[in-house]
């Protein structure tokens, strides 16, 4: 399947009402919705992604373009679900306690959405509890956010509570979080950005980028 060039502009430019109206015109022509999603739709926000990442775009031009990508995934989601798609796998994702800032997490779960995995967001704000009972409804990967530097340390109780199981992995990211800070407290993979964490989260699980 051929990109859908009107589309991947709109994901791009994060104009939700044409992605809304494109979308739902392909579903009704029967386009095959997983190929639309993996030819046109994920390349598209990792591209904003990868942009952000080497400062073509900022915070607001990703936040838009995550927000029109998922109002395309809201009509498709259904659609997988009844054909019966299988999800990568399933995620977890929370600030850790003491922390409320939930942009960078938010952009996380969308981008893991468009990559196939079943994400579980969490909320802001969590204690350990919140992620045992994700792992307990499935969830293999755990993604921690923190953007203080002052909680960021609520990521350890949550390692060490997981410490020595290899059917749950810990990814940690943030604005806080540095690559030397995600070694040194054991964490299994460090995701820079929103793009990166879709890396991340596919390393701790063993699969390809």
């Amino acid at each position: 399947m051929e990109i859908n060039r009107e589309l991947w502009d709109a994901i791009y430019r994060g104009n939700i009402d044409a992605v809304t109206r494109i979308v739902n015109e392909e579903v009704e022509a029967g386009v095959d919705v997983v190929e639309m999603m993996n030819t046109t739709m994920i390349p598209a926000l990792r591209e904003i992604g990868e942009d952000f990442s080497t400062g073509k775009v900022f915070i607001p031009e990703m936040l838009v373009g995550s927000r029109a990508l998922q109002a395309g995934m809201d009509i498709i989601e259904p659609i997988l679900v009844a054909g019966g798609s299988e999800p990568v796998a399933r995620v977890g994702i929370g600030t850790v306690k003491g922390d409320l800032h939930d942009i960078g997490k938010n952009l996380v779960t969308i981008m893991l959405k468009g990559s196939g995995f079943e994400v579980e967001d969490l909320g802001v704000n969590c204690p350990i509890e919140a992620y045992e009972a994700a792992v307990g409804r499935g969830a293999r990967v755990i993604c921690l956010s923190a953007l203080l530097s002052t909680t960021r340390d609520q990521m350890i109780p949550v390692i060490e509570r997981f410490a020595g199981r290899d059917d749950v992995k810990i990814v940690v990211g943030g604005a806080a979080v540095t690559p030397n800070f995600a070694r040194d407290i054991g964490a299994d993979e460090y995701g820079s950005d929103a793009s990166d964490a879709v890396r991340a989260v596919r390393a701790a699980l063993g699969l390809a980028a």
